[in-house]
């Protein structure tokens, strides 16, 4: 095919490249400096204090239960920060090209592959490994309900494992970590993929339709699930189990109703249900008040998990705060297909939750004045400091006042000691 460049065409639009990149330039020009880029945000000092005090207090509930913190990096290859999560992930993955090696890197969207990572090729041990793990994330996008872009994503990883010992142990867990953060009425749902993953199996549906399937499933739409399942050459016992999937879904006692639905199903399924009462039999006994829902239709995550999920809520959120499952061998391609459990949620989301303990003890600010060359006013202020007092020393040219400054003490030297003398 010949292509003629035509002079007057081409310094038109020369003309309107210049124009909109005129326009452009105007329009950044003219955005206040001090403005943030959407669903990014700064964390003042009172509420920082406040995200600090809570990110402490759920490190040190790791700690005792096990779990060692890891911190891995806030960039890495792409593709080592995808392994096994799906299309979701990468959509919300920013990427960029590496100036040493050339190389497709991604700031970290998910932290949960590159502790996988750290387990299957760094510690790379055949014992059970509990890791933790809190750092900022990035997403090319808010999601709806909540606009940030830039969670911090605090969870736990529990490797080496494959039975409901584990899962239950990461549940309770998650659910220890709310209570500490002081997050109130919880409701934990829980699901299990295996039992959808063992009915498309049984029923030899194909890729295509599995992915169609999941899809209505998602959509919760049962007329579309008719006509669907109306299209696949499928047993009438298969048929009724699928329309009945999306229907069971309440309380412990789905359970029992579940059994009885889909009796005659495949072992797999049979143990993924053993799996679902065990965990609510331990969840009843130590957890009476907990609000548990069961949904086995619930497939978030469905292409990334591999067994139990689950997830927490609360009233006043209209997403879940904190979420979880099981996810086997996503450490193969780091060399180590090791069985793997953990939850994680966003940090900032829990502090925010959480109730703002008034501090019923005093704290001492104190604002210590210029006296040049004097060491001894120096270690009076180490000495303060040291013993938990927080000391504000002024500075040449000062014009905030010890009230502006929010001190209710000051240092003066008296007899040749320095001294504290309250503030009215």
């Amino acid at each position: 095919m010949l292509f003629i460049s035509y002079p007057c065409l081409t310094k038109k639009r020369s003309a309107l490249v210049e124009r909109f990149l005129c326009v452009l330039d105007k329009k950044m020009l003219h955005r206040d400096p001090w403005l943030l880029p959407e669903g990014v945000e700064e964390v003042l000092p009172e509420d920082a204090k406040h995200l600090e005090k809570v990110r402490r207090q759920l490190l040190d509930v790791f700690e005792c239960w096990g779990y060692e913190k890891v911190n891995p990096p806030f960039i890495d290859y792409v593709d080592s920060l995808l392994t096994g999560s799906g299309h979701d992930l990468n959509l919300q993955t920013f990427k960029l090209t590496d100036q040493l090696s050339g190389e497709m890197l991604g700031i970290r969207a998910d932290m949960t592959p590159q502790v996988a990572r750290i387990d299957a090729h760094s510690l790379n041990h055949q014992q059970t490994s509990r890791l933790c793990y809190v750092g900022t994330t990035l997403h090319t996008r808010g999601n709806s309900l909540d606009k940030t872009r830039i969670p911090m994503q605090i969870g736990a990883e529990l490797f080496g494992h494959a039975g409901i010992d584990s899962d239950t142990e990461v549940v309770r867990l998650m659910l220890e970590v709310l209570a500490q953060a002081g997050v109130q009425n919880v409701h934990l749902d829980i699901g299990h993929v295996g039992i959808y993953r063992g009915l498309v199996e049984q029923a030899g549906l194909t890729e295509e339709q599995e992915i169609e399937l999941f899809n209505v499933l998602q959509r919760k739409s049962n007329v579309e699930l008719e006509v669907l399942l109306a299209g696949y050459s499928l047993t009438t016992e298969l048929h009724s189990l699928f329309l009945e999937l999306p229907k069971l879904n309440g309380d412990c006692a789905v359970l029992s109703a579940a059994k009885q639905k889909l009796s005659a199903v495949s072992e797999g399924i049979k143990n993924a249900f053993s799996d679902l009462q065990a965990l609510a039999d331990v969840l009843q006994n130590n957890y009476p008040q907990l609000t548990i829902s069961f949904d086995l239709a619930e497939l978030r995550g469905y292409h990334y998990h591999t067994g139990l999920v689950f997830s927490a809520f609360v009233p006043q959120m209209g997403k879940e705060i904190a979420r979880g499952g099981r996810y086997d061998n996503i450490g193969q391609i780091f060399g180590s297909a090791r069985p793997a459990t953990g939850f994680s949620a966003d940090l900032k989301v829990l502090a925010r939750l959480s109730k703002k303990e008034v501090s019923t003890k005093a704290v001492n600010k104190v604002l210590a004045p210029i006296a040049i060359g004097d060491s001894s006013l120096d270690e009076k202020v180490q000495e303060l400091r040291a013993a938990g007092s927080i000391v504000i020393k002024e500075l040449s040219g000062q014009q905030d006042s010890a009230k502006q400054l929010a001190c209710n003490q000051k240092l003066e030297k008296v007899d040749e000691n320095w001294v504290l003398v309250p503030l009215n």
